[in-house]
């Protein structure tokens, strides 16, 4: 895989779940994802070659080295940024991917998923990103599906914030290990943020097996975000998917 830039400049621990400061976006009409390469120069990584998400299809074999989870229970904060829901996490959780070590940041959610696996869409997509030393990014995203609560949600939703602006303080602990699948196996390719500015060379991890959440918890989320957040699929180009 390509190495990452290097993406500094990021504010992944604050209000933005992935971009800094920059013109006002998002993910319909004027302001939609079709229009954010014309929204702002800072922006104008969005209409690159690598960008994210993707149908992962036309799979690679490859001899991929487990990653390694190296996660603590906790989260310190959750907040509604009005294009996602996320949860900060406190320093200390890591991944460890080829030799190359990464902290959790953040993660949050999409609805319905924003990569599809061979052609296939899930109800919501959670996204954990983790930064190295040097700013680099790796998300690992799992998809969800329908089925049992997930208790990873369910201690993440007893504070969600309703309005956009707001956060509040998480009094149990929300461990992103239960957001795992039980099977770590993953897909492998190289992309983008999927919001503004769209910044490529992201490494993407996307779990092979999904997980279980409630259709109250899916429906939940999207209620409260009063709109699908998930970007349409970008061209694959000459990327490989790595299996």
């Amino acid at each position: 895989m390509q190495k990452p830039i290097l993406i500094a400049f990021l504010l992944l621990a604050s209000g933005s779940a992935y971009s800094a400061t920059g013109a006002h976006w998002g993910y319909s009409g004027a302001e939609g994802p079709e229009n954010w390469v014309r929204l702002s120069p800072d922006y104008s990584a969005c209409s690159g070659k690598n960008q994210s998400p993707i149908d992962l299809t036309g799979l690679v074999e490859a001899d991929l080295e487990p990653i390694q989870f190296a996660y603590e229970a906790g989260g310190g904060e959750i907040l509604n940024n009005g294009h996602t829901v996320q949860v900060n996490c406190a320093p200390g959780s890591t991944i460890e991917v080829d030799g190359h070590v990464f902290e959790l940041n953040q993660f949050h959610f999409h609805v319905p998923s924003e990569n599809r696996i061979e052609g296939k869409s899930f109800p919501m997509e959670a996204h954990l990103v983790h930064r190295d030393k040097d700013g680099n990014l790796a998300v690992v995203a799992v998809m969800l599906g329908e089925g049992a609560p997930n208790p990873a949600l369910e201690a993440a939703w007893a504070k969600m914030p309703a309005k956009e602006g707001d956060k509040h303080a998480l009094t149990e602990a929300v461990s992103a290990e239960s957001l795992l699948p039980a099977n770590r196996d993953h897909y492998r390719f190289n992309g983008s943020l999927t919001t503004p500015p769209c910044t490529e060379g992201v490494w993407w991890l996307v779990m092979k097996q999904p997980v279980s959440a409630s259709k109250e918890q899916i429906e939940r989320f999207a209620n409260v975000m009063h709109h699908a957040n998930n970007r349409p699929l970008q061209p694959v180009n000459a990327r490989p998917v790595l299996q």
